[in-house]
Formats: C-alpha cells, structure tokens, sequence
C-alpha cells in the first residue's frame, strides 16, 4: 500500500456537495448584505393608503420640504381605518465630505 503524498485539491478534500453549499450561502450573504442600500432609496411620491405598516419609516422626496430637507412619512398610529401617516422634513443624509 503505497501513500499519496500530493496535496489534495479542495474539491477532493471537501467534496462538490459542501463546495456548493458553501458558494449559496455566500451568494445569500452578498444579496442580504446589498437589501439596506436598495431600501435607502427615496420615493417620489407617499406611499397608497394601505401600504405604510406601523412603525415603518419612508423617506419622499417630491419636492414639499426645502432644499437640504426629504420628507419622511412614519406609520404612528394605529386606527380602526388603518394606519395614520405621520409626515415631516428631516435633513437629507449624504456622504460625508472632508
């Protein structure tokens, strides 16, 4: 019986099964990693009654506040009727600059 001495690759050492496992969890990661940017995003108009949830922030832009301000509509209070839109301007986060 003679003994391989050559260092495996990683395919024979973990196997494909756990290669593949492992390359869908780190696609996972990477797309949850991407969903707070793309949430950031401001609307152009209020969101339809009905479709702001309680506790839910969402920032406008449509032009109502002034300049240096965006509009941030919050679900505050819950009604019969659905959910009551709470609005204000709120300035505008931007990069940083030194």
């Amino acid at each position: 019986m003679t003994i391989d001495r050559n260092l495996p690759s990683a395919i024979e050492a973990f196997g494909t099964r756990v290669l593949l496992k492992a390359s869908r969890v780190l696609a996972a990661f990477v797309i949850f990693a991407q969903l707070p940017a793309m949430a950031a995003q401001p609307l152009s108009s209020e969101p339809a009654a009905g479709q702001l949830r309680l506790g839910q922030r969402v920032k406008v832009d449509d032009g109502t506040c002034p300049a240096g301000q965006i509009k941030e509509v919050s679900g505050t209070k819950m009604t019969s009727t659905g959910v009551v839109p709470a609005r204000k301007c709120v300035s505008r986060v931007g990069p940083k600059t030194k």
